[in-house]
Parts: C-alpha cells; sequence; structure tokens
C-alpha cells in the first residue's frame, strides 16, 4: 500500500474509495440478509437450551418400581380401551424393566430402565401414540407433545429454514454471505486514529441518534471474533465440502496423526455455533451467556436500520 494511501486509511479513512465500497456492500447485504439474521438469532439463542426445552415439555415418564408387579400387555390393551373407547390399539410396545449388564432397574451395562408403555391408537384415520404407567394403567400423555413438536420446528427452521435439505445449502450460503458482512463490518468500522479510543466505548450522555450509532459500533467491535465463528460455522454446517478440503490440505500438511488439527478446528467451530460445553461447573454460566450474546447479531441489524433509516429515508423526506 502506498505511503500516502496508508495515510489517508489511518487519519481519515472515508476519503478511501475502496472503504467506501466496502461500507455500501456492508450496507446492503446487511438489509438484505436482515430478516435471515433475527430469524437464525432468536432461533439460535433459544436452542441453546434445546435439550433443557425438550425435556420440559416431554410427557412425564413411568417411575421404575419394586413394590408392585407391571401389568402385563392384555392388561395394559384393557387399561388403554376404558380410557379411549371406540380407538383401535394398533401396535403396543411395553418398557424396559431391567437394564442390560446389571441387576433390576441398575441401569449399568446399557440404557436406563425405563417401564413406561407406548400404545398407537387410531379412529376414523386419526392416529394418536400415548404413553401409559405400567403400574396403575394412567394415560401419562403424548409420546411426542405439541411442545416438543414447537422445539422441532424451531430446529428445522434454524437449520434448514423449513426446506429439508435445500435449505441447509442456502443456510450455508447465507451464512457465507453474513461472514462477508462482519468482515467488511470491521473494516468499515476503523475511524482513523484520532477516533479510534472514542470509537471503543459507549456514551450514554448522549443523544439516542449517537446512541445507537455508538452500539452498533461497539458490539461490532468487541463481538467481531463471536459473530465471526457463528458466520463460518454455519457456512460449514450449511455447505461443509470447502471448508473440509481446506481442513483437509492443512492437516495433510502438519502431517500424520491420531487427531487433524484440521478436524479439531471444524469440530470446535461446530461445538461453539450451538455453545455446547460438557464442562460440569462452567458449562451452565457458558451456556446463558451464549444465549444472550447469540441476540447480538439481530441487535447489530436494528441498530444498523435505525443508522440508515436517520441518515438516507429520513434525510430525504425532510422538506428542502
Amino acid at each position: 500500500m502506498p505511503a500516502r494511501l496508508l495515510s489517508r486509511w489511518l487519519h481519515r479513512p472515508q476519503q478511501v474509495w475502496l472503504r467506501r465500497a466496502l461500507f455500501q456492500l456492508h450496507l446492503w447485504l446487511g438489509l438484505a440478509l436482515g430478516l435471515y439474521v433475527v430469524v437464525l438469532s432468536l432461533t439460535g439463542s433459544v436452542l441453546v437450551y434445546r435439550i433443557e426445552l425438550d425435556r420440559a415439555f416431554a410427557s412425564p415418564r413411568a417411575q421404575l418400581r419394586s413394590d408392585v408387579a407391571p401389568m402385563n400387555a392384555e392388561q395394559i390393551r384393557a387399561a388403554v380401551a376404558r380410557g379411549y373407547p371406540g380407538w383401535t390399539i394398533t401396535e403396543l410396545y411395553e418398557g424396559r424393566y431391567v437394564a442390560r449388564g446389571g441387576p433390576r432397574g441398575s441401569g449399568r451395562g446399557g440404557r436406563a430402565a425405563d417401564p413406561t408403555a407406548s400404545v398407537y391408537l387410531q379412529r376414523d384415520g386419526e392416529t394418536k401414540r400415548r404413553l401409559f404407567d405400567p403400574y396403575t394403567g394412567v394415560d401419562l400423555g403424548d409420546s411426542f407433545t405439541r411442545g416438543q413438536s414447537s422445539v422441532l420446528w424451531m430446529v428445522r427452521l434454524h437449520d434448514e429454514l423449513l426446506m429439508r435439505s435445500a435449505g441447509r445449502w442456502w443456510n450455508g450460503a447465507l451464512s457465507c454471505a453474513f461472514t462477508l458482512i462482519v468482515l467488511t463490518g470491521m473494516i468499515v468500522w476503523w475511524p482513523g486514529v484520532a477516533r479510534s479510543t472514542r470509537s471503543l466505548r459507549l456514551d450514554t450522555r448522549s443523544g439516542w441518534r449517537r446512541f445507537n450509532w455508538d452500539l452498533h459500533s461497539v458490539l461490532g467491535f468487541w463481538l467481531f471474533p463471536l459473530m465471526l465463528i457463528w458466520g463460518v460455522s454455519g457456512w460449514y454446517l450449511g455447505i461443509p465440502e470447502p471448508l473440509s478440503a481446506l481442513a483437509e490440505r492443512y492437516s495433510d500438511m502438519v502431517g500424520e496423526s491420531d487427531e487433524r488439527p484440521g478436524d479439531a478446528v471444524l469440530a470446535m467451530l461446530t461445538q461453539l455455533h450451538f455453545g455446547r460445553w460438557r464442562t460440569p461447573v462452567w458449562g451452565p454460566w457458558l451456556k446463558a451467556l451464549w444465549a444472550v450474546v447469540g441476540l447480538i447479531p439481530a441487535a447489530m441489524f436494528v441498530t444498523g436500520t435505525v443508522m440508515w433509516w436517520n441518515r438516507v429515508v429520513r434525510r430525504r423526506k425532510l422538506p428542502e
């Protein structure tokens, strides 16, 4: 970069043509992808707690008991028929009473014992799948509740935009575009040496328009690494081939090892994307933090749109 151009970039970046071009790219990409960014941001924050939500919405399960014998299949059928007269029992699955490799109900050596019975019912073309307690015959609820269905719908919206396999590709492509928004945003953030320190902090005493500008700038700078991770990892989850090939090439350059560095990086990106940690102490705190900061892309779109409205749309509406 010539010395004169470098000096302008350091002290008066707003006068550099490349910076103005990147600003326009950042602006119009951000506006075009706004709805997508908001939807992915909101659903991603909620789905940090996907496992917990699924458990909360699930019907209760029967508890393994040693003080009473469970009903046999015919007795369960009779209990179901009393609760659902006119319905036909098409399938009945009894629960697990003894875990493999351990005594009754121990759970050692295999899946934990779950005595809950699952029953399929049909009438006039309508099908139900209900859970029953095999000790009492009590109807426990739907095998898959509406709440669980809502969580699954949100997962499909976040992962594949409700478009199945084609949606994953589009999600990857749009995440790549979001990555470009993040990178151009970091470039156009640079205000010049004289104002660089001012752009790192939020002045709550300024007017609302300046506050909105500062909020967009400060959030964009300090949370740039996280948004870049979300963009790249979303790209990888939707269109994995380019990054997988790059990781494989890099790993081959490093040499043979039990765990290839490229694969480890991609696995870490996936873990960071979903906010999943196995650390027992810090895990809950990190998940809570991830759920909160996951809202930042949506906040960036809102603040950016307000900036554009004030600088472009509102100015055009003012009387001359």
